[in-house]
């Protein structure tokens, strides 16, 4: 079972407690990051955090969570290292993980409804990287990273 970090603005907070349990279930490790109530909180720093956790090595892979994942899927992909994808659909999962290694998953609260939310999960935790002609894109992306 996997390391996931995990961590949500107030609109994703609902969706973040249900897949905190979710995974928990399913026997995975779990490191909550926050917010922890559905009152009003800036996303960036919790959402930072949680690829920190990943890139460090402390997480395997991470999930962040807003009302739309847009920002939280923007300020994960700050830290250096961190592949964030916004997945609301099944394909999109699958696809992050399959051709571009994403490490950190990002979804929208407001977007998804909790079967979906777990079926998106379920789907990129079981996905592994393809490698091979993905493998030199992927590089690619991380290489414009020493850039900035």
């Amino acid at each position: 079972m996997a390391r996931i970090a995990i961590g949500s603005d107030h609109a994703g907070y609902d969706l973040k407690a249900h897949l905190v349990e979710f995974l928990t279930q399913h026997g995975h490790e779990v490191d909550d990051q926050g917010t922890h109530s559905t009152e009003s909180v800036d996303y960036p720093e919790i959402c930072a955090g949680v690829g920190r956790s990943v890139v460090a090595g402390d997480a395997d892979w991470g999930i962040v969570l807003g009302g739309s994942g847009q920002g939280e899927q923007l300020a994960a992909n700050k830290v250096r290292g961190v592949r964030a994808a916004l997945c609301n659909c099944l394909y999109t999962a699958g696809m992050a993980r399959l051709h571009n290694d994403a490490n950190v998953l990002s979804m929208g609260g407001r977007v998804v409804g909790t079967g979906l939310a777990e079926a998106i999960v379920t789907t990129f935790a079981a996905t592994e990287f393809e490698g091979g002609r993905h493998q030199r894109r992927v590089d690619q992306i991380t290489a414009l990273e020493s850039n900035f």
